[in-house]
């Protein structure tokens, strides 16, 4: 009798979960234990200006249960608009400014923190500086879900507008 799974047969998967485990541990043993902002490279992506202290590429950390980044927006400037899943927690570090999520716009200032908002089909994001001569920075936190539910999230998704210093940086 055939398996309508052949990749199964022969195979021990609690073994090789075990395996895994195992070299997970490996992986993390040394781990690091604190992450410095000093230590960070400012990266220039689609969405801006980003700095990353926990993301699923990272395997030199000792968990990686959290995607944080940094993103700094330029006196007068925005972020990319992202179409994404949600279920982001956002803080701000520094400036003020507002966020729109589907069209709706919620204004911020430092200190405050947004709950980006979970939803099945995804939602539309874009961040805003209101002021012309000071930058922002937003600390932004979600959970590491890439492995368990994939890029996409079940909604998509996309980069609907590039962060206008990333055009101007590619220009």
């Amino acid at each position: 009798m055939t398996s309508p799974r052949p990749e199964m047969e022969g195979r021990n998967l609690w073994d090789e979960l075990m395996g895994l485990r195992d070299q997970q541990r490996k992986e993390r043993a040394n781990g690091l234990q604190v992450v410095r902002r000093k230590d960070l490279p400012a990266e220039l992506n689609t969405q801006g200006v980003m700095r990353w202290y926990m993301h699923p590429f990272l395997k030199d950390l000792a968990l990686s249960t959290l995607t944080i980044l940094e993103q700094e927006i330029p006196a007068g400037s925005r972020s990319g608009r992202l179409k994404f899943q949600g279920g982001q927690i956002i803080f701000v570090v520094e400036g003020s400014g507002y966020t729109t999520i589907d069209g709706v716009k919620h204004k911020w200032k430092e200190r405050d923190v947004l709950n980006l908002p979970l939803k099945r089909d995804g939602i539309i994001v874009q961040h805003f500086n209101a002021s012309e001569d000071k930058p922002a920075r937003i600390l932004v936190v979600e959970p590491n879900l890439y492995a368990a539910t994939s890029v996409d999230r079940g909604c998509g998704f996309e980069q609907l507008e590039v962060a206008p210093e990333f055009t101007n940086q590619s220009a």
